[in-house]
């Protein structure tokens, strides 16, 4: 009677959209879990700059290899990467995508609509053709490539090009936040354990 009730699907989706408690609590928490890990500050920066970079490029569904991948290159805390792919959710990754897109498209001169609906229209179709090539190599149907094509050109390219400046800038404000964060964190923690430790002593010296 006392078992906790298991959320609905629906319910999850929610607060990955939205945290209970909202995002100023969710943050607190991140930056919690963050300071208590057992690792170096810079270590633990370089790990969520990482995942952070990673947020702004069009690697669905490998963000969080990318992000380990990363860390592991830049030598950082491969938790603090997981961590920091928390940034990348349905309410910032469209900001992140547009500003990505837009600066890629003007880095390489590539033409083209910036309206959502048509961006989304390029990633359904590239996912139907992709979806129709996967199953002409089980059943013989003719693969077509002119979809992905487009998509590659007009979205891809550019989201991934595009990316880079302000990933890197953002990594780079994450880390210096990260170092912060984590050093008072474990100043504090650390001076709270020497208070508890010297009253242990004395209880016991009284005793």
């Amino acid at each position: 009677m006392f078992k906790r009730k298991p959320r609905s699907y629906s319910q999850m989706l929610g607060d990955f959209v939205y945290p209970r408690g909202g995002w100023s609590r969710a943050a607190q928490y991140v930056a919690h879990r963050m300071g208590r890990l057992p690792d170096q500050p810079h270590r633990i920066a370089r790990g969520f700059a990482a995942g952070t970079f990673i947020n702004f490029t069009p690697l669905f569904g490998f963000h969080l290899l990318g992000a380990l991948a990363l860390a592991w290159v830049l030598r950082g805390n491969l938790l603090a990467a997981v961590l920091g792919t928390f940034i990348g959710n349905p309410v910032t990754i469209p900001f992140m995508a547009m500003i990505s897109m837009a600066l890629g498209r003007w880095m390489l001169g590539v033409e083209g609509s910036m309206a959502p609906a048509a961006i989304l229209g390029s990633f359904t179709s590239a996912g139907r053709q992709l979806t129709h090539n996967f199953m002409a190599i089980f059943d013989g149907r003719v693969a077509q490539w002119d979809q992905l094509q487009t998509f590659f050109h007009a979205i891809f390219l550019p989201y991934l090009v595009g990316s880079i400046i302000p990933g890197v800038i953002s990594a780079l404000i994450a880390h210096y936040l990260t170092v912060r964060v984590v050093e008072g964190y474990q100043r504090h923690r650390a001076a709270r354990l020497a208070r508890r430790a010297v009253g242990q002593v004395r209880k016991d010296r009284g005793a």
